[in-house]
């Protein structure tokens, strides 16, 4: 089965070959790459476009992983940029969530017509965060195997006073990408595992947050990451439980059973 990556564009450095794709899905054109990764075939979908073009609250979840499955992805890689809310989950460090906490506005669900209540008690893939664990300390990259991923709708940063109030609610990090895409992958019976990359301290623990060092940091930090996915990928293909990721299989295929999709590799 191949594997899928969402994460930001910039990644071709890691793959044996690529062709771009588009494939048409009723949220959407999704684009994105397919490529071989240690024999593996691996589709990328680059979150926010291959020009960085859409902005968190606009991004087309609900297309990126319906493409996805409907093109047979079971197990999902992602990353993401987080501020940290804990001393010791340092700039340049990863921390492999394993909850989270939503406080956005988005639309959360694909089943508005069929009355599906996913369990989330285990959101995050456990057997694919103990191989990013594992594969993040071959590397040489601090890591961090647990921990609550707070999801805010952007596109501005936070205040200090609301990190303060996650901080009370019991987050240790703060994105605003992963809601509702956790969520969308498991109503789809896909494994999902988040690398979150901590690329600052959040808001009142340094003097100011800006996009700019958010995307040094992340330059710096890019090589590293890729080298955790492609050494990653061949494992995670291997899982083949069936726990928590995927006992909504059923209603996953009923849901694209009539759907109507088209998909074409793009010169």
């Amino acid at each position: 089965m191949p594997v899928g990556v969402i994460c930001g564009s910039g990644f071709e450095e890691i793959v044996e070959a690529v062709r771009k794709f588009k494939i048409d899905t009723p949220f959407g054109t999704v684009y994105g790459a397919e490529a071989l990764v240690g024999g593996i075939k691996t589709y990328f979908i680059p979150r926010h476009g291959f020009k960085h073009e859409y902005p968190p609250h606009r991004v087309n979840y609900k297309g990126n992983i319906l493409a996805l499955k409907l093109l047979n992805v079971d197990k999902i890689i992602a990353t993401g940029a987080v501020g940290s809310l804990r001393r010791e989950f340092k700039p340049g460090s990863i921390v492999l969530v394993d909850q989270f906490i939503d406080y956005t506005k988005r639309a959360i669900t694909f089943y508005d017509d069929m009355v599906v209540h996913v369990d989330v008690s285990k959101p995050y893939c456990p057997a694919i965060r103990n191989i990013l664990y594992e594969v993040a300390k071959e590397v040489g990259i601090e890591v961090f195997n647990g921990g609550t991923y707070i999801c805010t709708e952007g596109p501005r940063f936070e205040t200090p006073a609301e990190i303060k109030m996650f901080k009370m609610l019991g987050a240790d990090v703060v994105g605003m990408t992963n809601v509702p895409e956790v969520v969308l992958a498991r109503e789809m019976a896909i494994h999902y595992g988040l690398i979150a990359i901590v690329t600052n301290y959040a808001a009142g623990m340094q003097d100011r947050v800006s996009h700019e060092e958010v995307i040094e940091l992340m330059g710096r930090m890019r090589s590293n990451v890729f080298e955790i996915i492609k050494r990653a990928i061949p494992k995670v293909e291997e899982i083949n439980a069936s726990d928590d990721c995927t006992s909504y299989s059923e209603y996953a295929a009923r849901y694209i059973s009539g759907i109507r999709w088209s998909f074409e590799y793009m010169r």
